[in-house]
């Protein structure tokens, strides 16, 4: 996506820091940031802002999936809670989060073995998201500055996949690596309207797509009637090509 101002928003959030204030040990809130972009780069959407916000904070996962610098140059802002920040300060705070020391991340669930389902949510996330032709033809993979739309952060929350079909609407995409059931959709509904209200532009269309190992009945009820819903189950599949020593 175009750039909509000369400076790309990881160096107006820097900006913002003097606009704002902000000193060392000082916190200031998503909510401030969101208002100060608002206020003077109006183009920038809310969630651009709070994506930004997570690529810049040292201790958040997530940054991980947007291209945060590796020379230290992304190093702002280290996360208190789901919506408060204060500056990161270096010798005090943790060693930033970064492709050569990423933080642990432990499974949702144990499957058993040889049960086809992904070990790991964020496994079955990374392979959709490398894969979403898999989901439906000509799904792209939200990007707009380095933010991609793997964990696209909504009002605290976070979508695992934000995608853009073939007529450039969004589609909310959420995983479970084992079974769906009805409570998803509240979840899904939820994310689907914040998009619709605070990152959509006009006439742009949001729908969802739930992803599990197996759907439930209360799930196919639950979404029975919702158009703008859909439904998918996933296999695993592993084949064997012999090399050498092996008898074929």
């Amino acid at each position: 996506m175009p750039a909509m101002y000369d400076k790309p928003v990881r160096i107006l959030m820097q900006e913002m820091i003097p606009a704002l204030g902000i000193s060392p040990g000082d916190t200031f809130t998503r909510e401030q940031a969101v208002q100060w972009f608002a206020e003077n780069y109006p183009k920038i959407k809310q969630g651009t802002v709070a994506a930004h916000l997570v690529r810049l904070s040292t201790n958040v996962l997530s940054r991980l999936q947007y291209s945060a610098r590796p020379d230290g140059s992304d190093d702002h802002f280290f996360k208190i809670d789901s919506s408060t920040f204060r500056l990161y300060e270096p010798g005090r705070d943790p060693t930033p989060i970064s492709e050569s020391t990423p933080a642990s991340e432990e499974p949702n669930e144990s499957p058993s073995e040889g049960t086809g389902e992904f070990a790991y949510e964020h496994d079955l996330r990374n392979f959709l998201a490398r894969n979403l032709q898999l989901i439906e033809p000509g799904l792209t993979l939200y990007t707009d500055e380095g933010i991609t739309g793997v964990e696209f952060p909504v009002g605290g929350r976070f979508i695992d996949i934000l995608a853009v079909d073939l007529s450039g609407n969004y589609v909310v995409i959420e995983l479970k690596v084992s079974k769906g059931y009805d409570r998803v959709v509240g979840q899904l509904l939820r994310y689907m309207n914040w998009i619709k209200k605070n990152h959509s532009d006009e006439g742009q269309n949001v729908r969802g797509v739930i992803v599990a190992k197996n759907i439930s009945e209360d799930l196919r009820l639950a979404c029975d009637g919702l158009p703008e819903v859909a439904l998918a189950e996933y296999e695993l599949a592993v084949s064997i090509r012999p090399v050498s020593g092996l008898n074929a």
